[in-house]
C-alpha cells in the first residue's frame, strides 16, 4: 500500500495560494496545484498502517488507502473509481470539507497526517479534464417516481442514487438556480459554481430532472407532490438562523451572515446589482461567530473592500494543537486559521455581545461586549460567566451574525403533517430515514441538525437506499460498507 517507506521520505505538502493582494481583487479560487509527481508523494505517505482509522473519520466511508495508492502508482482513472464508490461528489468534498479523516489518520499521531482532501480533489479534477465522468444512465427503469425537496448536497446524493436504482426522479428546488447552500452559502473563491453546474449537466443526461424556483408549500402544492410521487425524500437542510436576543438587534446593520452571503454570490452570478447586495465596502464590520460562516464572511468583506473587520467567538480562544481531553483519533477542536482569516481581520475570543446601538433613524452605530469566563464542573454544563469591569463599546456599521442554525423551517413539516424532533428538525428514524408519514423520507441538515457536507453527501446515499427497499422490497444500492465500484 503506497510506498513502504513514504511517510518517512516525505514532508506533508498542501497546495500554496496566491498573494492576498491578488486574490482579493475577485471571486476566483486562488489556490495553486500541486505537480503530478508531488501528488505521488503525498499518496506515498500513506503508511500501510494496518487498521485504517481513516475510513471511520470519513462518514463517507471512503476507502482512502485505496485511492492514495493509486495516486502514488499514476494510476488516475482506478483511483477515481475507488472514489467515486462512495461519494458522489469528491469535487465538493475537496474544496470545502474540514477533512475528520485527515485527523484520524494514524500518521496523524505523531506527524503531519496525509493530505487526504487535497488528493481527493485532485483525483476527481483529473477525471474531468481527463473526460471520465460521463452520463451514466440506468439501463433499466422501474415506474417508481420519486420527488426530492431541495438541491443541497444531501439532495443531489439521494436523487443520483435513486436514479441509479431506475426510477424516475425530479428535484424541487425553491432557488432559481440549484445547489442549495453550495449554490447561495458558499462564496466563489471557495467553490466556483461551475464546479456545481458541470455536475449538474451530468445528473441531467442521467435523467434527473430539475425543477427550480418550485417552493413546495408556496408555489407548488404540497399534497399534489404526494400524490403524484411513490415517494418523497425530504433534503431542505437546517435553514432556520440563529438570532441574537439582545437590545438593538433590528436596526438596521444587524444582518444575518447567510443574508449577506445569498446576495453576494448572487451578484457574482450575475443575477442582481452590486447596488442590491448588503455592501461592507468602507464600513467597520464586526462578524460574531468564530465558524465556517464567519470566516467566509470575513472574506466575503475583504473583498468588499471594509474598512476594518473584527470577529468575535464567546468561546475560549482554542489551543493550536490537539487538547488532551480530545484523543486522536477523535476531531479536535483546534485553532483554525482559515485564507480568509489571513487576508485581514482581528479576532477576539471570551466575548459576549449585550447591546447593539443606534441613532435616532434606527441605523447601526455601535455594540458594546463583555469578556466572559467558563467555569466547568464535573458532571454539569459549562457555566458562562460575565468578567466584571470589561465592558466595552465599539464603533461598527455592519454586524454579520454567523451564529449557526436552529433547525429547519416548518413550512414541509405542517404541509405533510411530519412530526418534528427537540431540535427542530423533522423527526425520521435513525434506521431507515422514515418519517412518520408512509413514502416520506428526510435527509441532511432537515434530519439531523447543522452539519458537514460530507454528512449531507452521506445521508443523502444512505436514506436513497432505504428509499429504494421501501419502493422495491430490496436495494442493490450501496450502503456504507458497500465497496462495489462503479465504472467510470
Amino acid at each position: 500500500m503506497g510506498k513502504i517507506t513514504g511517510f518517512l521520505e516525505f514532508k506533508r505538502q498542501v497546495e500554496d495560494y496566491k498573494s492576498t493582494k491578488e486574490r482579493i481583487k475577485n471571486y476566483k479560487e486562488f489556490t495553486i496545484p500541486l505537480n503530478e509527481e508531488k501528488l505521488k508523494d503525498q499518496g506515498a505517505r500513506c503508511m500501510d498502517c494496518g487498521i485504517p482509522f481513516c475510513h471511520s473519520g470519513c462518514p463517507l466511508g471512503n476507502l482512502i488507502p485505496d485511492f492514495n495508492d493509486k495516486v502514488y502508482k499514476a494510476k488516475w482513472k482506478e483511483a477515481a473509481e475507488i472514489l467515486l464508490s462512495t461519494n458522489n461528489f469528491p469535487e465538493f468534498t475537496g474544496r470545502l470539507c474540514p477533512a475528520p479523516c485527515e485527523e484520524a489518520c494514524v500518521l496523524g499521531i505523531n506527524e503531519d497526517p496525509v493530505t487526504i482532501e487535497n488528493i481527493e480533489k485532485n483525483i476527481i479534477e483529473t477525471a474531468f479534464k481527463e473526460g471520465w465522468i460521463i452520463a451514466n444512465p440506468p439501463k433499466l427503469r422501474t415506474d417508481k417516481k420519486v420527488a426530492v425537496i431541495g438541491s443541497g448536497p444531501s439532495g443531489l446524493a439521494a436523487a443520483q442514487q435513486l436514479n441509479r436504482a431506475g426510477h424516475f426522479v425530479t428535484v424541487f428546488e425553491r432557488d432559481e438556480k440549484i445547489g442549495g447552500l453550495l449554490r447561495y452559502g458558499i462564496p466563489d473563491f471557495k467553490l466556483e459554481k461551475n464546479i456545481i453546474d458541470r455536475r449538474i449537466k451530468v445528473l441531467e443526461e442521467e435523467g434527473i430532472v430539475f425543477k427550480m424556483n418550485a417552493h413546495v408549500g408556496k408555489n407548488i402544492d404540497a399534497l399534489k407532490i404526494k400524490k403524484e410521487f411513490d415517494a418523497i425524500v425530504l433534503c431542505g437542510g437546517a435553514t432556520q438562523k440563529r438570532k441574537i436576543p439582545i437590545p438593538g438587534a433590528d436596526l438596521k446593520g444587524v444582518t444575518q451572515a447567510m443574508d449577506f452571503l445569498k446576495l453576494n454570490n448572487q451578484q457574482v452570478d450575475g443575477l442582481i446589482d452590486f447596488k442590491d447586495i448588503i455592501s461592507a465596502k468602507n464600513k467597520n464590520v464586526i462578524v460574531i461567530g468564530g465558524g465556517d460562516t464567519g470566516s467566509d464572511c470575513i472574506g466575503t468583506s475583504n473583498r468588499h473592500g471594509a474598512k476594518s473587520i473584527s470577529n468575535f467567538e464567546i468561546l475560549t480562544k482554542p489551543t493550536k494543537g490537539r487538547p488532551a481531553n480530545q484523543p486522536w483519533p477523535y476531531w479536535p477542536m483546534k485553532l483554525k486559521t482559515t485564507s480568509s482569516h489571513q487576508e485581514g481581520v482581528e479576532r477576539f475570543f471570551s466575548i459576549s455581545t449585550k447591546e447593539f446601538i443606534g441613532d435616532e433613524n434606527g441605523n447601526l452605530t455601535g455594540l458594546k461586549t463583555v469578556n466572559v469566563e467558563w467555569i466547568f464542573k464535573d458532571g454539569e454544563r459549562p457555566q458562562l460567566k460575565e468578567i466584571p469591569n470589561t465592558e466595552k463599546t465599539w464603533s461598527t456599521d455592519l454586524v454579520l451574525l454567523a451564529l449557526g442554525f436552529t433547525g429547519s423551517e416548518n413550512t414541509l413539516s405542517k404541509e405533510f403533517g411530519l412530526e418534528m424532533d427537540f431540535r427542530n428538525n423533522i423527526k425520521a428514524s435513525t434506521k431507515n430515514y422514515a418519517t412518520n408519514i408512509p413514502g416520506i423520507f428526510s435527509a441532511g441538515d432537515m434530519r439531523r441538525g447543522q452539519s458537514l457536507i460530507v454528512w449531507a453527501i452521506s445521508e443523502g446515499r444512505q436514506a436513497a437506499y432505504h428509499v429504494d427497499s421501501y419502493l422495491m422490497g430490496t436495494s442493490n444500492l450501496p450502503l456504507k460498507d458497500n465497496n462495489d465500484l462503479p465504472k467510470i
